[in-house]
């Protein structure tokens, strides 16, 4: 056995077990999991330390214009980067589509600005103009070369899809095997708050969490789910922020639908009241949904630990604190003025670990799944990725987990000026990570260089264990014979 690289000791832990084994890697493919393992070319030690999947971050917002023209700060190189720093091996951002462009040309643009990461990158489209050439040509057409998932929104005038277009999207996805992802919230309700708020004269960024109530994302997912449901096809919700959004995800799950839900770092560790900071200083902190309180802080804790969502993404939306990106309308600008959106990349896997695993909210394997093996799943990337494997690609991350750091800004490594985790106290970091067996981050200094990365071709959506449950008015057999999908 003459391995590139040999993993020797560690403890391995996968979505399902944990166990000590060496780890022998050939040619960037993981080619045996054993106990006494020769040597490799290079050897690592983990002794004392966790052998993991390396993280799939699946949700995050690089070299990205905002339907408002702001560009967020991060670019491939530097968003890679951190993403790596922070333990993940791959990532999916989004691509977006703004009014009027077709789909090739902005999955071409995508591809060019992607050529630059140092980590495996795939994308995930923002359909936000499915005109009858998209749906018809362009996405299938997407969808054969890989790119199997694409975002629409409920809410914002210059994104909103309608619940017409929606259906239309929603089977167009059902037909070529795509996976739906959407941000709920009711347009409506928001915009009549920010009229009310803003004509009384409450513009300050605390009011940003006013704007958004609960009932709004409660609302949107509930419809986005009966949406679905009713032309039997899969749906991702993302950034849950709510107890009831989250219990309708699970209900939905219950049922026997495809449903998915997602939450994110900001609504498990920060609130609302971050938004009442002097100044300024609270525009930092606006995001949509927005923050919200202690409480609902607890009850998604508690659904992540239940299974009732299954991915935890950063939602990684960089936009600096100045002219550029928050400040653009004015150094004290309106609530609805600021960009939305927080940085967080590298910090999505270390927060979940420090105060999930460590804290005994979570299994180490329920960390995994949420971080990788259950991103690799439903995005179309298993087993390839997201686990460890023979046969799979060698993307693992070495863990030590009683390593102790305080977040500063100056420890980041994105292109931001602020992180909203400052001053924080984890435990538990990555501190050597292997993409396709190579060294790519370790002892804190980067190994890979500029456009190490790889574009990762998804498959279509597995439907293993799910069944569309079509109603009677879809239905031949009780429609009077209408074929209607």
């Amino acid at each position: 056995m003459n391995f590139d690289l040999v993993i020797k000791g560690g403890t391995v832990a996968t979505a399902a077990d944990t166990f000590t084994a060496d780890i022998g890697i050939e040619h960037g493919i993981v080619t045996a999991i054993a106990r006494g393992l020769p040597d490799g070319r290079d050897t690592i030690d983990a002794s004392g330390k966790l052998v993991l999947p390396g993280g799939i971050e699946s949700h995050c917002h690089i070299e990205q214009e905002s339907a408002t023209g702001a560009m967020t700060s991060d670019d491939y190189l530097s968003g890679s980067i951190s993403a790596l720093f922070g333990g993940n091996t791959s990532f999916i951002p989004f691509a977006a589509q703004h009014r009027g462009q077709s789909v090739h040309d902005v999955l071409a643009l995508y591809r060019e600005r992607a050529s630059k990461s140092v980590i495996d990158y795939s994308f995930h489209l923002i359909i936000t103009d499915p005109t009858e050439t998209v749906l018809k040509e362009e996405l299938p057409q997407a969808f054969r070369d890989g790119v199997t998932s694409f975002k629409v929104f409920m809410t914002y005038d210059k994104m909103i899809v309608s619940d017409e277009m929606m259906l239309d999207i929603l089977v167009t996805a059902r037909e070529h095997g795509a996976l739906t992802m959407t941000h709920a919230e009711n347009n409506a309700m928001i915009k009549w708050m920010v009229r009310r708020l803003v004509e009384r004269g409450y513009t300050e960024a605390k009011f940003h969490a006013v704007s958004h109530p609960a009932a709004a994302e409660a609302e949107a997912i509930n419809r986005g789910i009966r949406l679905a449901n009713f032309v039997g096809a899969p749906l991702l919700i993302v950034h849950v922020s709510t107890d009831e959004g989250a219990r309708l995800v699970q209900a939905a799950r219950t049922d026997g639908h495809p449903i998915f839900g997602e939450t994110c770092p900001q609504y498990l560790f920060l609130t609302k009241e971050e938004l009442d900071r002097p100044g300024a200083e609270g525009a930092k902190f606006c995001c949509s949904p927005p923050l919200r309180d202690a409480q609902t802080q607890s009850d998604l804790w508690r659904h992540l630990h239940a299974g009732s969502l299954q991915l935890w993404s950063s939602d990684h939306a960089p936009y600096r604190f100045d002219a550029s990106g928050k400040l653009s309308a004015g150094p004290n600008p309106p609530f609805n003025r600021v960009a939305n959106g927080m940085p967080g990349i590298e910090l999505r896997a270390p927060l979940l670990f420090s105060e999930g695993v460590r804290k005994g909210r979570l299994s180490l394997n329920q960390f995994v799944a949420l971080t990788s093996t259950n991103a690799a799943k439903i995005f179309g990337l298993h087993p390839r990725k997201g686990t460890i494997a023979v046969g799979g690609d060698a993307d693992i991350a070495i863990w030590n987990p009683d390593e102790r750091r305080v977040v500063t800004q100056s420890g980041m490594h994105d292109a931001m000026d602020y992180t909203p985790f400052e001053g924080m106290e984890l435990t538990g970091w990555p501190e050597t990570m292997i993409t396709r067996g190579r060294v790519a981050m370790s002892d804190g200094t980067l190994r890979a260089t500029r456009g190490d990365g790889a574009f990762m071709a998804r498959a279509p959506f597995d439907w293993t264990g799910y069944k569309a449950q079509l109603p009677p008015e879809l239905t031949p057999e009780t429609n009077f014979g209408a074929e209607l999908l």
